[in-house]
Protein backbone atom coordinates (compact mmCIF):
# COMPACT_ATOMS: atom_id res chain seq x y z
CA UNK A 1 0.00 0.00 0.00
CA UNK A 2 1.26 3.36 -0.83
CA UNK A 3 0.07 6.69 0.13
CA UNK A 4 1.47 9.76 -1.96
CA UNK A 5 1.11 13.21 -0.96
CA UNK A 6 3.09 16.04 0.41
CA UNK A 7 4.05 16.67 4.06
CA UNK A 8 2.61 19.89 4.37
CA UNK A 9 -0.79 19.19 3.06
CA UNK A 10 -3.62 19.26 5.97
CA UNK A 11 -5.43 15.91 3.75
CA UNK A 12 -2.53 13.96 3.41
CA UNK A 13 -1.36 14.51 7.42
CA UNK A 14 -4.50 13.36 8.71
CA UNK A 15 -4.01 10.23 6.20
CA UNK A 16 -0.52 9.91 7.90
CA UNK A 17 -2.16 9.72 11.23
CA UNK A 18 -4.76 7.29 10.64
CA UNK A 19 -1.97 4.84 9.04
CA UNK A 20 -0.11 5.50 12.49
CA UNK A 21 -2.87 5.12 14.73
CA UNK A 22 -3.76 2.16 12.79
CA UNK A 23 -0.47 0.34 12.46
CA UNK A 24 -0.99 -0.57 8.90
CA UNK A 25 1.81 -0.75 6.95
CA UNK A 26 1.95 1.70 4.05
CA UNK A 27 4.62 3.50 2.33
CA UNK A 28 4.87 7.45 1.85
CA UNK A 29 5.46 8.83 -1.16
CA UNK A 30 6.13 12.49 -1.21
CA UNK A 31 4.96 13.69 -4.49
CA UNK A 32 4.14 17.38 -6.29
CA UNK A 33 1.79 18.97 -7.88
CA UNK A 34 3.43 18.15 -11.21
CA UNK A 35 3.30 14.44 -10.37
CA UNK A 36 -0.01 14.58 -8.72
CA UNK A 37 -1.61 15.94 -12.13
CA UNK A 38 0.10 13.45 -13.85
CA UNK A 39 -0.64 10.05 -11.37
CA UNK A 40 -4.26 10.89 -10.03
CA UNK A 41 -7.47 11.28 -12.16
CA UNK A 42 -8.19 14.07 -9.55
CA UNK A 43 -4.85 16.02 -10.26
CA UNK A 44 -4.30 16.05 -6.13
CA UNK A 45 -3.22 14.45 -3.59
CA UNK A 46 -3.70 12.39 -1.61
CA UNK A 47 -4.18 9.51 -3.24
CA UNK A 48 -3.54 5.90 -2.38
CA UNK A 49 -3.00 2.75 -4.29
CA UNK A 50 -3.63 -0.62 -2.57
CA UNK A 51 -2.39 -3.68 -5.11
CA UNK A 52 -5.35 -2.76 -7.70
CA UNK A 53 -7.32 -0.10 -5.80
CA UNK A 54 -6.91 3.79 -6.37
CA UNK A 55 -8.58 5.85 -3.70
CA UNK A 56 -8.54 9.96 -4.75
CA UNK A 57 -9.99 11.78 -2.02
CA UNK A 58 -8.91 11.87 1.83
CA UNK A 59 -12.14 10.99 2.95
CA UNK A 60 -12.31 8.04 1.48
CA UNK A 61 -8.98 6.96 1.97
CA UNK A 62 -9.42 7.71 6.00
CA UNK A 63 -12.54 5.46 5.56
CA UNK A 64 -10.74 2.32 3.88
CA UNK A 65 -7.70 3.00 6.57
CA UNK A 66 -10.34 2.58 9.59
CA UNK A 67 -12.32 0.17 7.75
CA UNK A 68 -8.79 -1.86 7.03
CA UNK A 69 -7.86 -2.30 10.37
CA UNK A 70 -11.30 -3.21 12.13
CA UNK A 71 -11.94 1.00 13.03
CA UNK A 72 -14.89 3.09 13.27
CA UNK A 73 -14.25 6.12 10.44
CA UNK A 74 -16.73 8.57 12.36
CA UNK A 75 -18.44 7.45 15.81
CA UNK A 76 -21.64 9.12 15.15
CA UNK A 77 -23.35 11.83 12.99
CA UNK A 78 -22.16 14.95 14.59
CA UNK A 79 -18.45 13.43 14.43
CA UNK A 80 -19.20 13.60 10.88
CA UNK A 81 -21.06 16.39 10.22
CA UNK A 82 -17.61 18.05 12.52
CA UNK A 83 -15.61 16.55 9.87
CA UNK A 84 -17.62 17.58 6.79
CA UNK A 85 -17.88 21.37 8.61
CA UNK A 86 -13.71 21.32 8.84
CA UNK A 87 -13.43 20.19 5.20
CA UNK A 88 -15.55 23.20 3.93
CA UNK A 89 -13.71 25.65 5.56
CA UNK A 90 -10.58 24.23 4.80
CA UNK A 91 -11.63 23.92 1.38
CA UNK A 92 -12.44 27.56 1.30
CA UNK A 93 -8.83 28.47 3.32
CA UNK A 94 -6.87 26.33 0.76
CA UNK A 95 -8.91 27.52 -2.26
CA UNK A 96 -8.00 31.55 -0.93
CA UNK A 97 -3.69 29.87 -0.87
CA UNK A 98 -3.76 28.93 -4.00
CA UNK A 99 -5.40 31.84 -5.87
CA UNK A 100 -3.09 34.17 -3.93
CA UNK A 101 0.39 32.04 -4.36
CA UNK A 102 -0.01 30.70 -7.75
CA UNK A 103 -2.22 33.53 -9.18
CA UNK A 104 -1.79 36.31 -7.29
CA UNK A 105 -5.30 37.27 -6.69
CA UNK A 106 -6.76 38.91 -3.81
CA UNK A 107 -9.53 38.35 -1.78
CA UNK A 108 -10.34 42.38 -1.99
CA UNK A 109 -10.52 42.15 -5.81
CA UNK A 110 -12.67 38.98 -6.11
CA UNK A 111 -16.63 38.14 -5.32
CA UNK A 112 -15.65 34.44 -4.95
CA UNK A 113 -12.75 34.95 -2.33
CA UNK A 114 -14.54 37.35 -0.70
CA UNK A 115 -17.16 35.07 -0.40
CA UNK A 116 -14.39 32.63 0.59
CA UNK A 117 -12.86 34.42 3.50
CA UNK A 118 -16.57 34.95 4.91
CA UNK A 119 -16.62 31.30 4.97
CA UNK A 120 -13.09 30.62 6.60
CA UNK A 121 -14.48 33.45 9.41
CA UNK A 122 -18.07 32.29 10.27
CA UNK A 123 -16.66 28.61 10.13
CA UNK A 124 -14.12 29.17 12.35
CA UNK A 125 -16.54 30.98 14.94
CA UNK A 126 -19.09 28.53 14.70
CA UNK A 127 -16.05 25.90 15.05
CA UNK A 128 -14.94 27.60 18.37
CA UNK A 129 -18.13 27.23 19.62
CA UNK A 130 -18.84 23.37 19.19
CA UNK A 131 -18.02 21.15 22.81
CA UNK A 132 -14.81 19.78 21.27
CA UNK A 133 -12.64 17.21 23.93
CA UNK A 134 -10.50 18.06 26.49
CA UNK A 135 -8.35 14.66 26.17
CA UNK A 136 -7.24 12.18 23.85
CA UNK A 137 -7.72 10.27 21.52
CA UNK A 138 -9.42 13.01 19.09
CA UNK A 139 -12.21 11.78 17.33
CA UNK A 140 -12.08 12.09 13.74
CA UNK A 141 -13.83 15.42 13.43
CA UNK A 142 -11.11 16.95 15.83
CA UNK A 143 -7.93 15.02 14.24
CA UNK A 144 -9.07 16.97 10.91
CA UNK A 145 -9.92 20.11 13.18
CA UNK A 146 -6.30 19.82 14.44
CA UNK A 147 -4.67 19.17 11.28
CA UNK A 148 -6.37 22.58 10.05
CA UNK A 149 -5.63 24.68 12.47
CA UNK A 150 -2.11 23.27 12.29
CA UNK A 151 -1.73 24.32 8.73
CA UNK A 152 -3.29 27.33 8.67
CA UNK A 153 -1.14 28.95 11.31
CA UNK A 154 1.83 27.38 9.26
CA UNK A 155 0.87 28.89 6.56
CA UNK A 156 -0.33 32.46 7.81
CA UNK A 157 -3.83 31.85 6.91
CA UNK A 158 -5.64 31.70 10.05
CA UNK A 159 -4.81 33.41 13.45
CA UNK A 160 -6.54 31.31 16.92
CA UNK A 161 -6.11 34.73 18.76
CA UNK A 162 -10.09 35.02 18.79
CA UNK A 163 -10.84 31.33 19.08
CA UNK A 164 -10.12 29.71 22.84
CA UNK A 165 -11.64 26.59 21.86
CA UNK A 166 -9.89 25.85 18.96
CA UNK A 167 -6.46 27.16 20.35
CA UNK A 168 -7.02 24.60 23.07
CA UNK A 169 -7.80 22.14 20.98
CA UNK A 170 -4.99 22.64 18.79
CA UNK A 171 -2.65 22.43 22.21
CA UNK A 172 -3.86 19.26 22.85
CA UNK A 173 -3.22 17.61 19.55
CA UNK A 174 0.41 18.50 19.93
CA UNK A 175 0.39 16.74 23.00
CA UNK A 176 -0.13 13.71 20.94
CA UNK A 177 3.02 11.66 20.07
CA UNK A 178 1.64 10.73 16.22
CA UNK A 179 0.43 14.34 15.83
CA UNK A 180 4.00 15.79 16.91
CA UNK A 181 5.64 13.18 14.66
CA UNK A 182 3.50 13.61 11.22
CA UNK A 183 4.70 17.64 11.72
CA UNK A 184 5.14 19.07 8.56
CA UNK A 185 9.39 19.39 8.30
CA UNK A 186 10.43 23.29 9.01
CA UNK A 187 6.97 23.92 11.31
CA UNK A 188 7.03 24.17 15.07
Amino acid sequence: MKLYGSYTSPFVRHCRMVIAQTGLTCEFVETDAAASAEQSPTKKVPFLVDGDLTLTDSVVIIRYLREKAGQAFCADIMDFELFCMVNTVLDATVNIFFLELQDNILAANSQYLTRQQGRVESGLAYLNSQHLTDSLPLNEGELRLACYLDWGIFRNRISLDDYPALRQLLSLAKTDPLFIETTPPGHV
